[in-house]
């Protein structure tokens, strides 16, 4: 049935519309109902025959090329204009990608005007800092503020010496306690184990433990004094003396400015320095605004760091001095109720030692 479908198709002729349909076949409805058997039995691949000579029938079953007339693929004019048409969100896509340059170029550009700026800032401050040291260029000085600047900053040299001797006292300190909690427990050991001394033992044992503990709570009020003139010196001080900075860098860059605008105004007045002066007066009222906000920081900074620094030293001094004269007097009550009266809490011993854990 097949070589006879083949032989069929092969002595045909298919004639072919110049648009590419098919014109009237003769037989055409016994040819395709043989074309759909054939499309549904189709051939076993795992035959040697079909390899070697096509459907089990000769090679000269084919259908040669010469014989069809008209082009042998139909024009289909709705593919093409699919393919010329841009894919699904291609636009969206590329409207996105232009969006993301933009976005990187305004930053780029910004980048470049913020380093522009910050050249040209940091070229006046400099000019200006080396005509102060060379005696050439004025600069603004506010003398009551100055003045405690000074102060402050002396302040602070002698507060962090008094931190630092406090710190080597407790070290000191710590050291003579456990030297007597050593000497108490040998004491304690030698009392039972020798009759003929141990209530001699015994008294020392008991003199060094009671050392031992008064020196505890010494070491616990000289503890809560360096840590409250620790934080005096170091977040209190610290924070006023860096808004001091930001001050004087301020009234450098006012003074910069300042010198700008006045070297500006002494030459020619033509248009094109007309419009520098112009910009060198916004300069100028920028800087001005600047120094003058940082000025009035600095003057209310100065003013509670001082209220607190007396409050502090107050209670710290105090704390101070009756701990010491207590354990020193050998008053052990005075000693526990200056400690109730400034809220010092001792640490448990031992808390300062890593647990067994940590030391693994």
């Amino acid at each position: 049935m097949a070589d006879n479908i083949m032989s069929k198709a092969a002595t045909m002729e298919i004639p072919i519309n110049s648009n590419g349909d098919t014109g009237t076949l003769t037989e055409d409805d016994s040819l395709e109902q043989d074309l759909q058997q054939v499309m549904v039995s189709g051939p076993n691949l795992n035959e040697t025959s079909i390899v070697s000579g096509g459907y089990g029938g000769p090679a000269g079953g084919i259908i040669p090329t010469s014989s069809i007339k008209g082009p042998a693929v139909c024009y289909n004019p709705e593919y093409l204009d699919r393919r010329r048409a841009p894919a699904p969100g291609l636009g969206s896509l590329n409207h996105n990608t232009n969006s993301t340059e933009e976005v990187s170029r305004g930053v780029a550009v910004e980048k470049l005007d913020t380093v522009k700026k910050w050249g040209i800032n940091t070229y006046k401050c400099t000019k200006q800092l080396f005509s102060e040291k060379f005696g050439r260029g004025s600069r603004t000085v506010d003398l009551e503020l100055e003045a405690q600047i000074d102060v402050l900053r002396d302040t602070k040299i002698k507060y962090e010496n008094i931190l630092r001797l406090a710190t080597a006292l407790i070290t000191h300190f710590q050291s003579m306690v456990q030297t007597q909690q050593a000497l108490g427990d040998t004491f304690t050991d030698l009392s039972q184990k020798s009759p003929e001394l141990q209530d001699e033992f015994g008294y020392n044992a008991e003199t060094q433990k009671l050392l031992c503990k008064n020196g505890e709570a010494l070491l616990g009020a000289i503890n809560f004094f360096v840590s409250s003139i620790n934080t005096l010196v170091n977040k209190t001080m610290e924070d006023t003396l860096m808004t001091i900075r930001q001050y004087e860098n301020a009234r450098l860059e006012f003074d910069a400015y300042r010198s700008d605008l006045e070297e500006l105004s002494l030459g020619p007045r033509d248009a094109a320095a007309v419009v520098r002066i112009e910009m060198a007066q916004q300069e100028y009222q920028i800087y001005r605004e600047k120094y003058e906000r940082l000025r009035s920081d600095v003057s209310i900074k100065l003013k509670f760091l001082e209220e607190n620094k007396v409050k502090v030293m107050h209670k710290q001094l105090l704390l101070f001095h009756n701990a010491i004269s207590a354990y020193f007097a050998g008053n052990q009550q005075q000693l526990e109720q200056t400690l109730i009266q400034f809220n010092v809490k001792l640490k448990p011993p031992g808390s300062d030692k890593p647990s067994w854990l940590e030391e693994q």
